[in-house]
């Protein structure tokens, strides 16, 4: 994983919740992808989504282990710093999460770099591994 995004050219975004079913940005293939060494688990406390600062919701975040298959989209170069714009103020009301570039392994592509919004396990929203 590397935080430094690629330079230049068409990039990929990974989705594993709602952005698998509502991206809302404009995307030039979809495609299904797999991330290795990360889960999908309720893990992240919500108090912008879910819930508030006095009733935190639980919302997916991506924990580590394990592998999860989501979506990978393309997002064309000359579009991509609008969507970056848009998915750093959809994705991340509250930082819980950490920006990183990750190899995908997408469906009749190889492997490819996407941006992954990762949980950070030192945010104050973490909410690790709770108990049923």
């Amino acid at each position: 994983m590397s935080s430094e995004q690629p330079r230049g050219g068409d990039r990929w975004v990974f989705g594993y919740g709602s952005l698998m079913w509502r991206p809302g940005f404009p995307f030039i293939d979809r495609r299904t992808a797999v991330l290795h060494g990360r889960r999908r688990a309720f893990c992240i406390y919500s108090v912008h989504h879910r819930g508030t600062y006095e009733r935190p919701g639980l919302v997916l975040g991506l924990a580590p282990g394990g592998a999860v298959r989501g979506v990978a989209y393309r997002v064309a170069e000359s579009v991509w710093p609008e969507v970056y714009a848009y998915l750093r103020e959809r994705e991340q009301p509250t930082e819980t999460y950490f920006e990183a570039w990750s190899k995908l392994k997408i469906d009749g592509n190889g492997e490819v770099p996407a941006l992954v919004f990762l949980s950070d396990r030192k945010h104050g929203q973490w909410a690790g591994a709770l108990s049923l």
